[in-house]
């Protein structure tokens, strides 16, 4: 079936960088992780460890994950604990002085966003590894021994943890399945290298690869990143386990999704020299196919909706486009119109509509990138929650 026009050839280029980054590449990320694995040296000791809580009014979650942290199976006398609060002003200072004989130090901060008041703790951190943890992220009892043990390897200068939700199998089906896929991926790309980069639910860096996060990028990206760019690798470690809840409701998750898109896209352009392959090898190449490529789907997808009923005259395997496509977007819209009922929360309704969520959300970014809209100042979801519960959609 050769093109004999341009919208036979946008369709035909469209399908094949879809088809590439959503199967291509994972088939080639798994062909390289079993014929060339590089297995990591695992250190079980306990080295000295600062773990950097970022908090901007944090009251609700803050008690109970100090109490988490100091759970955790490791020695309290290797564990620095920094909570650098970016002018919290609901309590959450005052929560956090009350552990100050436990070897946990509140770095209060003027409002500044949550990059600078990261590299506000960075510099107050006295060990040589770093871990970086949100405050609504829980850890697993041995996640910290487990996080920290791939640093044995010398080669090793990140370490990226794993992240599950909460809700039942129902809630946050979209995400859920998003962050599966995203986990398998991770996990091929170690085998013999580097994974992109690390969540920021958990995640470690030497001090020493650290760099000061720019505004506008995401801090997790971008300090997880520095590990590559200095050629050192970035693990994942699936048994460091994180958990938390998903967004209360979407228009809070949409909102998430186009901030973390358009900090995204920032990161990767001011992390770009990555991309060469020249310098960095295959991870140049996973980096433009998994957090360029695929960020940027909602453009192939858009041209291929566009393309394919134009081209309904000239095939059966158009007219199957057209219809899968339009199947496929009706069942979004279901899902986001019946999202409050049983029927809206299984995944035939869910998971189609997730993909367009976060497809709208990437082009709402890239309008956002073309007008130069920054997003420097952080809120976390609970807040942003409590918000869309008092104000409508079009005031928040």
């Amino acid at each position: 079936m050769i093109p004999d026009s341009i919208s036979g050839w946008l369709f035909w280029s469209a399908l094949g960088l879809i088809l590439y980054t959503y199967l291509g590449f994972p088939a080639l990320t798994l062909l390289r992780g079993l014929m060339w694995r590089k297995p990591v040296q695992r250190d079980n000791n306990t080295p000295p460890v600062s773990l950097i809580i970022a908090a901007y009014n944090e009251a609700s979650v803050i008690v109970k994950k100090l109490d988490n942290t100091l759970a955790l199976d490791y020695p309290l006398d290797c564990l620095e604990i920094i909570v650098a609060s970016d002018g919290s002003n609901d309590g959450t200072n005052e929560l956090v002085a009350n552990y100050g004989a436990q070897n946990v130090r509140l770095l209060a901060l003027p409002r500044q966003g949550k990059n600078r008041t990261l590299n506000s703790a960075v510099a107050e951190a006295q060990n040589n590894i770093l871990v970086l943890t949100d405050a609504d992220s829980m850890l697993m009892p041995d996640s910290l021994r487990q996080l920290v043990a791939p640093f044995g390897d010398p080669e090793v200068g990140g370490v990226g943890g794993d992240y599950h939700y909460t809700a039942d199998i129902n809630q946050g089906v979209g995400e859920q399945t998003y962050w599966g896929f995203d986990r398998t991926l991770k996990r091929f790309q170690s085998w013999s290298g580097s994974m992109t980069s690390a969540t920021g639910q958990i995640y470690a860096i030497r001090k020493s690869l650290f760099a000061p996060v720019p505004s506008s990028v995401t801090d997790d990206f971008y300090t997880s990143t520095q590990a590559p760019a200095n050629h050192r690798r970035l693990i994942f470690e699936p048994q460091a386990i994180a958990y938390g809840p998903v967004a209360d409701s979407e228009s809070v998750e949409f909102r998430r999704k186009v901030r973390v898109a358009t900090r995204g896209l920032n990161s990767v352009w001011q992390m770009r020299r990555l991309l060469n392959p020249v310098t960095y090898g295959f991870y140049a190449i996973q980096l433009l196919s998994h957090k360029v490529l695929r960020r940027l789907m909602a453009i192939p997808l858009l041209v291929l909706l566009i393309t394919a009923p134009l081209l309904w005259q000239d095939g059966w395997f158009y007219q199957v486009a057209t219809i899968g496509q339009l199947g496929a977007h009706t069942a979004a819209l279901l899902g986001l119109a019946l999202h409050q009922t049983r029927i809206g929360q299984t995944r035939l309704l869910r998971l189609p509509f997730f993909f367009d969520m976060v497809n709208i959300a990437t082009l709402a970014a890239l309008f956002n990138l073309s007008r130069g809209v920054r997003q420097d100042i952080w809120e976390p979801q609970r807040q942003t929650a409590n918000t869309a519960h008092d104000q409508s959609p079009s005031t928040s």
